[in-house]
């Protein structure tokens, strides 16, 4: 995997709106597999954080989102120019 793909996967993870679905849809990773790849690839403290933040959190995860969300990221998320 490519150092562009791992920097992508890791700003994926983090955003708080992109499920773990997403991410294994682009990069056929799935979600026990983000989380190896963030345990090699962060710091432990920001790793412990991370997963912290993740667990139990609705939007990371497709099937506990309200129905109607369809979105994987905030639509103020990318800004155009």
């Amino acid at each position: 995997m490519e150092k562009s793909d791992v920097d992508r996967i890791i700003e994926m993870a983090w955003e708080d709106r992109t499920p773990f679905e997403a991410i294994e849809t682009l990069y056929n990773l799935p979600e026990k597999d983000v989380i190896a790849l963030m345990r090699r690839e962060l710091k432990p403290s920001s790793f412990r954080l991370w997963r912290k933040r993740v667990s139990g959190r609705k939007t990371k995860h497709k099937k506990l989102r309200h129905p109607e969300v369809e979105r994987g990221y905030c639509p103020t998320q990318y800004k155009h120019r």
